[in-house]
């Protein structure tokens, strides 16, 4: 809605100063795109067009390149330069030596895919954080990064003179940053919002004093409403002996569909109860083995044992092969050598990064 995608029902939206978005799916970029094209996608405008006539003239260029396709390869340069895109390039630079330790023009043509959710996060990050744009609305900007980077990422948030607006589920990260909290809330009638002009450390203070309130009022409205309704059964029965009190009667008539009407304060936001149940059946002593593992290109040879009922954390910076550890634990074919195997019994479930399951597609939830 703030960035325009998507038309409000009822009311309207204003930002003031350059606006720019990470969507949520950065750190999935899985459709061939490249470092550049990564970066592009959240750059302004101007730059986007730019870059894509750059590329179209590029492509015609290597299919006919006469006269013609040729001066249209230079005006598209010398937009792209008009546009401050070798500008953009500098701070590009800037942003992925930052997070890839590598040069803009060395790593621009790389497929995105090739790197870690993590890394393209930050590439990304960086690119928002250094950028022209006052406001920034970040959807889950710490998702994939390892500790380090969302360490960096906090004291960016807290130092950055920019407006920020941010979707996250982690607590360090909304304690750390955040100064005003905008909760959204399931409820009977529809999602609930309220804002909570403090931090995080003390909004749950808040969330449940503000969920009291509802109860206190719906208490009140349901004594006046019985009061009413004892009101009206009385002067009832005592305009049915004494025509005097037909007046007052329709009075607390009127006075009491009028109170109905209105209606009772809007039920509170339900509070979620969720139990998280992970159950299995039993296995050997040992449930994985390791012997000198090396996923290739990516670690040095290692050994591991986890025993059962052993909850273990793989940390590691992004791109180092956490999550290809894991897909090689799965079954899943990841290059290495060395050897690994499961314990007795063991069958492994594995909740991927991404939550890709092309296979799933056109399938209903149970399934």
């Amino acid at each position: 809605l703030i960035d325009g995608s998507l038309q409000p029902d009822a009311g309207t939206v204003n930002v003031s100063g350059g606006l720019a978005v990470m969507p949520q799916f950065v750190g999935t970029v899985r459709d061939g795109s490249s470092v550049r094209d990564l970066l592009v996608s959240v750059a302004p405008d101007r730059i986007r067009n730019a870059a894509r006539a750059v590329d179209a003239a590029e492509a015609a260029l290597a299919s006919n390149d006469d006269e013609a396709a040729q001066m249209v390869y230079a005006q598209a340069l010398s937009d792209w330069a008009e546009a401050g895109g070798y500008d953009y390039e500098n701070t590009w630079d800037m942003c992925t030596i930052e997070a890839l330790g590598a040069s803009y023009y060395s790593v621009m043509d790389r497929e995105a895919v090739t790197l870690s959710g993590g890394e393209q996060k930050r590439v990304v990050l960086e690119a928002l954080l250094r950028g022209p744009a006052e406001v920034l609305l970040l959807d889950e900007p710490d998702n994939y990064l390892d500790v380090p980077s969302k360490r960096r990422l906090e004291q960016q948030l807290r130092e950055t003179r920019k407006t920020v607006l941010l979707v996250s589920h982690d607590r360090e990260l909304l304690s750390e940053a955040a100064d005003k909290i905008l909760s959204v809330e399931p409820s009977p009638a529809g999602a609930d919002v309220w804002v909570h002009g403090d931090g995080f450390a003390s909004f749950h203070e808040a969330r449940t004093e503000r969920f009291a309130r509802f109860e206190e009022l719906r208490r009140r409205w349901d004594e006046q409403h019985a009061r009413l309704r004892k009101l009206v059964v009385s002067l009832q029965q005592a305009a049915a002996v004494s025509h005097a009190m037909a007046s007052r009667y329709a009075a607390a008539q009127t006075r009491l569909r009028k109170f109905e009407e209105i209606g009772p304060p809007p039920e509170p936001p339900r509070d979620q109860d969720i139990t998280m149940r992970l159950k299995g059946g039993r296995t050997g002593v040992r449930a994985i083995t390791v012997e000198k593992l090396e996923l290739t290109g990516l670690m040095m040879p290692f050994d591991l044992e986890v025993f059962q009922g052993q909850r273990v954390a793989v940390l590691g910076s992004n791109g180092s092969g956490k999550s290809h550890f894991l897909r090689l634990l799965a079954g899943q074919p990841v290059d290495h050598s060395g050897a690994w195997k499961l314990g007795a019994r063991v069958v492994p479930g594995h909740f991927a990064q991404t939550h890709a399951y092309p296979e799933l597609e056109g399938r209903t939830l149970l399934d």
